[in-house]
């Protein structure tokens, strides 16, 4: 199995400019590498053509057949792991069912976040030595922290600069025992704000998110005034850099508190339960305004089916998806009676029958319950 443990690096002077023109090439190869792709794929269609269709293979050796001088003082795996990337986003393109399918775009040296992949790290005595390019004579090993175990086979290690700070995904490949049986089931129903199951709720939007959330929104609006007023020179300036720094701050302290609440609620599911079952949402379609789509974002509907997934399989546990169309919420768990057209409930309820959101009011049987708790009822049905 791999198991990918994030780690802080604590590069000196030296191998942080190391870090900063490793970020830089990785960028630089994958705009060379996407300009000659598209400049290729455009030549097969004008030419009709398909022996000219670009291929990683093709895009690779150019890059490699072209590259300055300077290069060559840069890890060369560095190229070729970009082009690689280049090749599975390219790849993705021609498959629809993709979650974020789209065409790859170019990277910007803007983007708050930068970073390079490397196969060739190394864990020495505690510390991450990355592969010197030849001609180098200054070269250390980077102190980490954060990583619980070091130990198993390292993998294609990312690194990655945000807010001025960098870090490390270290994935190795290592033996994961699975988790003694318990003989129960459970199932999870997913909602803006919370999470539901057979033992209760989990907040996923907590009290502390939301004043983080708010201290967001009035950095983002400072920042947005800035440049209103000042156009281009407004990020030159010092307080421009301050203010995005604080917003960085802000975000970073997001994602770890909710990658905290999901962590810990799956490895409880885990923990105490062989089969789970939950909803395979299509959340694009899900979001009908930019309110709605805001809430769904921000209740990590994606990362918890990504985790769980991952821990079920390391565990030995069982994990159930219900059909993006099964009416979870429609569907009455005492009678099995459906609700279709105007009876169904919507985002507000049910207007016709004036019925609230969060309750189920079956029109067959007369059943009064929590629409949570009937969706969760319903969801463990399938196991």
């Amino acid at each position: 199995m791999i198991k990918t443990q994030k780690a802080r690096l604590y590069p000196n002077r030296t191998m942080k400019k190391v870090l900063d023109d490793l970020c830089d090439y990785r960028r630089y190869c994958w705009n060379q590498g996407l300009a000659l792709w598209n400049d290729m794929y455009d030549a097969s269609l004008v030419l009709e053509d398909k022996n000219l269709c670009p291929s990683e293979r093709k895009v690779r050796d150019e890059l490699v057949a072209d590259k300055a001088d300077w290069q060559y003082q840069l890890s060369a795996r560095c190229l070729q792991l970009a082009v690689s990337d280049l090749g599975k986003a390219w790849k993705n393109f021609f498959n629809k069912a993709q979650p974020d399918w789209g065409k790859p775009q170019f990277k910007s040296k803007k983007a708050p976040r930068q970073g390079f992949k490397t196969d060739r790290a190394k864990i020495v005595n505690g510390r991450l030595r990355l592969d010197k390019p030849h001609g180098i004579k200054k070269w250390y090993d980077i102190r980490l922290k954060g990583a619980v175990s070091l130990k198993g086979e390292l993998k294609v290690v990312s690194i990655y600069r945000e807010n001025g700070k960098y870090w490390a995904s270290l994935p190795f490949e290592v033996e994961i025992k699975t988790k003694a049986k318990t003989g129960k089931k459970t199932a999870v129903d997913v909602n803006v704000g919370h999470f539901s199951y057979t033992e209760g709720q989990i907040k996923t939007l907590p009290n502390n998110l939301k004043f983080l959330y708010e201290r967001i929104k009035h950095y983002q609006r400072l920042l947005a005034k800035k440049r209103k007023t000042n156009g281009k020179k407004a990020a030159r300036s010092n307080n421009y850099a301050e203010t995005k720094a604080k917003l960085q701050r802000d975000y970073r302290k997001v994602a770890n508190i909710q990658h905290d609440i999901i962590q810990k609620f799956t490895t409880e599911l885990v923990n105490n339960y062989d089969q789970i079952a939950i909803e395979d949402l299509d959340v694009k379609r899900m979001q009908m305004s930019h309110v709605a789509s805001k809430g769904l974002q921000r209740s990590l509907f994606g990362l918890f089916r990504q985790v769980l997934a991952y821990k079920c399989q390391w565990y030995g546990k069982e994990l159930f998806l219900a059909d993006k169309f099964y009416p979870s919420t429609q569907r009455c768990s005492r009678c099995g009676f459906v609700k279709t057209g105007d009876d169904k409930i919507g985002l507000y309820g049910n207007m016709k029958h004036k019925t609230k959101h969060n309750e189920y009011v079956c029109y067959e049987c007369g059943a009064v319950m929590d629409r949570d708790e009937n969706a969760v009822m319903n969801l463990l049905a399938l196991i």
